[in-house]
């Protein structure tokens, strides 16, 4: 029965990526920051009433769900369902960062954006399903496997506290040349397509190209967030669902942060903490268990404070200048 829990959920997903693009985005569109920001507020809220769904599986073995972990009730599977999901979304948001960059560079307008993040989204699904079953068998087979993701995950911090704010020359990138050496890319896009056909050669378009480096990109994240996560759980299912409905909503929130990005200046530091934290409490396995809704409140508090410290910030920076303005005006 376990293998039908899985093709549902699977299911489940796929319809409403399916709903996302068919129903309600069939045309492709720039979204507003307004219309970012209520999808966004959509798909959290479709994440977090699955929650009550892992509450009846793990609690009362609905459809004769087994969990992996036996002893694993309903209550501390909905924090550890609610932790990762957390965790994976606010792990987004740095790769929403490069993902802005990357379509920056290759001038990708946001129009065509949203066809591009759903593609990359479709790849990114099967490509974490594959590292997480990875990750859950190298973790199940050596317990040591823990101190090698604790430590990725501090040098992950150190790396993005130390990354510089400079446009980085994505076309001399790696996926940009891999896609040169196996097919010509033309110079201009043509509408929201990924391959034209050139005096009868194919050619791939920078739509295209963005579409691999998102892709690539994804992956590279997922070397910090996926070892993340299973410092949280080693459940399959809670690790998969959890990322999944992360993934969902990254379409809507990509145009949410990237309309926002200046407002949020400090964002990048709670995101840092946060991978210091978990890298820590995964090298500290062995010897001290942090509980997991410990683990929730300090994520929750760490995000928010990095959030209300920049809106201050912002705010503070508006009305320095509104005060120089006026002075300026006196004078």
């Amino acid at each position: 029965m376990v293998e039908l829990i899985w093709i549902g959920f699977i299911t489940l997903f796929l319809g409403l990526l399916f709903l996302d693009l068919s129903v309600l985005h069939r045309e492709a569109a720039e979204l507003s920051v307004r219309q970012a920001l209520f999808w966004t507020a959509v798909w959290i809220g479709v994440a977090f009433s699955y929650a009550f769904v892992i509450y009846g599986l793990y609690e009362y073995r609905w459809y004769g769900f087994v969990p992996a972990a036996d002893a694993l009730n309903g209550k501390d599977a909905v924090v550890q369902y609610v932790t990762g999901y957390l965790l994976e979304w606010s792990l987004s948001v740095d790769n929403i960062f490069v993902m802005a960059l990357i379509f920056a560079y290759l001038k990708i307008p946001a129009l065509y954006q949203y066809r591009v993040l759903f593609w990359g989204i479709i790849g990114a699904i099967v490509l974490r399903g594959m590292m997480i079953m990875a990750g859950t068998e190298l973790l199940q087979q050596f317990d040591w496997m823990f101190y090698v993701f604790g430590a990725t995950l501090l040098v992950s911090a150190l790396r993005m506290l130390r990354e510089d704010e400079e446009v980085r020359d994505f076309g001399a990138s790696l996926p940009a040349r891999l896609v040169r050496r196996f097919v010509p890319v033309t110079e201009e896009l043509d509408r929201a397509r990924f391959f034209v056909r050139r005096s009868g050669k194919l050619h791939a378009t920078p739509l295209f190209v963005a579409l691999v480096m998102v892709e690539l990109t994804d992956i590279v994240f997922a070397v910090d967030s996926i070892p993340a996560i299973l410092a949280v759980t080693r459940d399959p299912f809670l690790v998969f669902t959890s990322n999944a409905f992360a993934i969902l909503g990254l379409r809507s929130l990509y145009f949410a942060v990237a309309g926002l990005m200046s407002l949020f200046r400090y964002l990048k530091y709670s995101l840092v903490l946060v991978l210091a934290f978990v890298g820590v409490k995964m090298l500290l396995m062995d010897f001290y268990h942090v509980p997991n809704l410990v683990s929730l409140g300090i994520i929750v508090a760490t995000l928010g404070a990095g959030s209300v410290a920049s809106l201050w910030a912002t705010r503070r920076d508006r009305l320095a200048a509104e005060r120089a303005a006026g002075t300026g005006g006196a004078d």
